[in-house]
């Protein structure tokens, strides 16, 4: 059984309220319509219609399973339109807002990509690391890490990135290694806002297990470029998303400190308002992200290797 299909003939005959009306819209017998009910019903194992000869009523269950139905078709439908789109050329301003350590690393390769592929169409992006709503901050799209809160918006999962602690090797010659995450107490400690609140780093052991470090505050930013100028400076150990340190690492001017312990990694998400009317332009740029975004975070996955290498996008494959 096609069960896009069955559903949406269900949709259809709840809309139309008849068979022989949903058949019509659908270019559809009135008994290949009853079939496709039929299964989806069996399919299902439960009764969405009560039918007689006058009229077509749905069941409670039928009721809920419409409403789930039309969202999901919904989806289906403009994920088709925005694939069909992004293959025309794309035109217009395009509005993104994004976080600095994203905005300022890995998404200017991708918008360049997207606009050598469509060259009218305009890109403003707006780089803050705070929350923002694209329904209140009037964006096309937002891409967003860690928590997203509450909001008139849409949100689509691009993946996690991963968040490193390290340090230079000049430092760590000078200093040592710290060989357990106790350790971490004597080395001064570079980090942004957000991270290591009241003195404490979370950290995920080797066995799963989350281990609370003390740490020394010794370079706090609000912003991830002047700590990673501190550490390579040989100022601490400090924790950088893997995005702002590939290079470095890459390269050897940063090392991974305490490689068997992680930093939780943080969700990455896509979002934009939540209108059934989706600007076609909209949806193929999220449809895009989502195609693009996870494979490079998915970079960051381990402490060398693929870590830092410049990674090439090509767009419409």
């Amino acid at each position: 059984m096609d069960i896009l299909l069955a559903m949406r003939v269900f949709v259809r005959v709840v809309e139309c309220g008849g068979l022989s009306a949903a058949g019509r819209d659908l270019g559809l017998g009135q008994p290949a319509v009853s079939e496709r009910l039929r299964q989806l019903e069996q399919h299902l194992g439960a009764r969405l219609l009560d039918r007689n000869t006058r009229s077509v009523n749905v069941t409670d269950v039928g009721a809920v399973f419409y409403a789930r139905a039309k969202e999901a078709l919904d989806v289906v439908d403009g994920a088709t339109a925005s694939v069909a789109t992004f293959n025309r050329q794309l035109r217009g301003r395009l509005r993104i807002a994004a976080p600095h350590g994203l905005g300022e690393t890995l998404l200017p390769l991708l918008l360049a990509e997207l606009q050598q592929r469509h060259p009218e169409l305009c890109i403003d992006l707006v780089l803050n690391d705070r929350f923002v709503d694209p329904v209140v901050e009037g964006v096309d799209v937002s891409i967003r890490v860690g928590r997203l809160g509450e909001g008139g918006f849409v949100a689509r999962p691009l993946g996690t990135m991963r968040k490193l602690l390290v340090a230079s090797p000049a430092y760590l010659a000078r200093a040592g290694a710290p060989a357990s995450p106790a350790a971490l107490a004597a080395h001064p400690f570079v980090h942004i806002d957000s991270v290591a609140r009241n003195g404490k780093l979370r950290l995920d052991g080797p066995d799963g297990s989350a281990v609370l470090a003390s740490v020394r505050s010794a370079w706090r930013c609000n912003h991830w470029r002047p700590l990673l100028g501190a550490l390579l400076a040989g100022n601490g150990i400090g924790a950088l998303q893997w995005p702002s340190c590939r290079n470095e690492i890459a390269e050897g001017k940063l090392v991974p400190v305490l490689p068997d312990y992680r930093l939780p990694d943080v969700a990455v998400h896509v979002i934009y308002p939540a209108s059934r009317r989706v600007s076609a332009k909209t949806g193929a740029v999220v449809a895009w992200l989502q195609a693009q975004l996870p494979g490079l975070l998915e970079q960051g996955g381990s402490a060398g290797g693929t870590v830092g290498r410049t990674v090439g996008v090509t767009l419409g494959e």
